[in-house]
């Protein structure tokens, strides 16, 4: 598998990302949305992508934060 990024991956850099932006799992589709926060890992709503915690991972497959997309629109 490559390394290469999708054009609209998060990729880990911060400054790449609005602190209202829903982020997409390119492995399983679940989507990160900063509204709502994750039940999963205890997030609170409001909590923006780039302020996740280290350790965080998608709360469906695990993948890695540096793995999701950001969604365009709605």
């Amino acid at each position: 598998m490559s390394d290469a990024l999708f054009e609209c991956s998060y990729g880990g850099d911060a400054a790449k990302i609005d602190a209202t932006a829903r982020l997409e799992c390119k492995i399983c589709w679940h989507i990160y949305d900063p509204a709502v926060g994750c039940d999963y890992w205890q997030i609170p709503p409001g909590t923006p992508f780039s302020a996740l915690p280290e350790h965080w991972s998608c709360p469906n497959c695990d993948g890695r934060r540096e793995d999701f997309m950001v969604v365009e629109g709605d």
